[in-house]
């Protein structure tokens, strides 16, 4: 009982600190319908590139030996050789989806800063959630950059960028719960990453602001006014990432002490009965290779996610 009582009492001041900490005014950056997009340009042209999630341009949209989970929305030409799209086609892209891009980027500019940006980030640098400012330089990235929301999945970040944003070779990690699709990335100008593994929503919200991705990863979304020009890139839009940890290892919402937020005691306690939703984002999803035994096929009898392999 005493135990009990601890251990509640432990769990009361953590969920205390985190709500706490958890609006401050910086909260959320509404992108309005510019949401829907995971790739989003005055003009868009893939080459080799995959995009999970929806593409919309406001001109021509070029896509070649390249892979579109998900819809196209346009007013230009349409240009496709040798692409796959598995949505639909929709012309033409309604004007205030670039609108509430612009709308969403002056709210950026416009939220007080709560920390000085370097010009150069050569890594390993950690960072806490706030608003990150170099309000008159470049920004240059390289090695990585950990995101750590402390456990708060709410956690955002904001940078913004007074000249363009250029990495090679840069990681942008999320870590304790952070979350991609909270970090806004705002620059003055274009924005250019090579082999880059990074995170977040690019805004580059200025009149000819443009992204030129080439090899590499983005997890999050890839929004300018100006030009998106990708070349053997991948995005995973917002809505194709996984569920990240609620919680650090050894929180209240990781009472497992597994570093994945949830407590998995009870999972898999019958067999052969189906996904009891115990891993959402992983295993259930098939993107976590340590699932429970039903999750992974099991048979009758056999028993369920062993001691150690979560």
């Amino acid at each position: 009982m005493n135990d009990l009582r601890k251990y509640l009492s432990t769990c009361l001041l953590a969920t205390a600190a985190l709500l706490v900490g958890a609006s401050p005014a910086w909260a959320q950056v509404p992108l309005g319908t510019a949401s829907a997009f995971s790739v989003l340009g005055g003009a868009v042209t893939t080459t080799d590139s995959i995009i999970n999630g929806d593409v919309g341009s406001a001109g021509a949209l070029t896509l070649t030996n390249s892979a579109v989970n998900g819809n196209l929305v346009y007013s230009g030409t349409l240009a496709n050789t040798g692409s796959t799209i598995s949505g639909t086609s929709t012309t033409p892209l309604p004007a205030s989806v670039l609108t509430d891009l612009n709308s969403a980027y002056a709210e950026v500019l416009a939220e007080p800063c709560t920390a000085t940006l370097s010009s150069t980030i050569t890594g390993p640098v950690t960072l806490a959630p706030g608003v990150y400012c170099n309000s008159t330089a470049a920004l240059t990235g390289a090695g990585v950059l950990t995101l750590d929301a402390g456990g708060n999945p709410n956690a955002v970040w904001i940078f913004k960028i007074g000249a363009a944003l250029t990495g090679t070779g840069f990681s942008v990690v999320m870590a304790n719960g952070g979350q991609a699709c909270n970090v806004f990335w705002a620059p003055g100008a274009d924005v250019t990453l090579t082999t880059s593994a990074f995170s977040g929503n690019i805004l580059a919200g200025s009149t000819t602001g443009a992204i030129t991705l080439t090899g590499g990863t983005l997890a999050g979304r890839a929004l300018a006014n100006g030009a998106v020009t990708m070349t053997g890139a991948n995005v995973i839009g917002c809505t194709a990432l996984p569920i990240p940890p609620s919680g650090p290892p050894g929180s209240c919402k990781d009472k497992d002490h597994d570093g994945h937020g949830k407590d998995h005691k009870k999972c898999n306690q019958g067999v052969g009965n189906g996904s009891e939703g115990c891993d959402p984002g992983h295993s259930d999803h098939g993107m976590w290779p340590f699932g429970s035994n039903d999750e992974n096929g099991g048979k009758p009898g056999d028993p369920g996610r062993k001691g150690g392999k979560w």
